[in-house]
């Protein structure tokens, strides 16, 4: 009994990973990945948005990969914290958003 809780446990936190915070990381990169590329920000910002697109897929398979629920929220968790560091210098250095 204790084991079919501990396995609904695992499945409830991947579903979390895969569903919101991959979506949350996706969403991260993508605004750091329009402020990284060069050129017209309207196409930077449509090439970043079809990136996350497959970052998103990627980070949901990936939740349901990992070998353990909590490894897929922190992995995930980790992606996203990058991502925003990454935004977040680009916008200090430049001073716009």
């Amino acid at each position: 009994m204790r084991a079919r809780w501990a396995r609904r446990g695992d499945i409830a936190l991947r579903v979390v990973a895969a569903v919101p915070l991959a979506y949350a990381t996706a969403s991260l990169w993508a605004m750091a990945i329009a402020r990284l590329l060069p050129g017209d920000r309207a196409e930077a910002s449509v090439t970043a948005a079809m990136i996350a697109l497959a970052v998103c897929a990627v980070a949901a398979m990936w939740a349901f990969a990992a070998c353990s629920g909590w490894r897929a929220i922190w992995t995930l968790a980790a992606a996203a914290a990058i991502a925003a560091a990454i935004a977040w210098i680009s916008i200090d250095a430049t001073g716009r958003l």
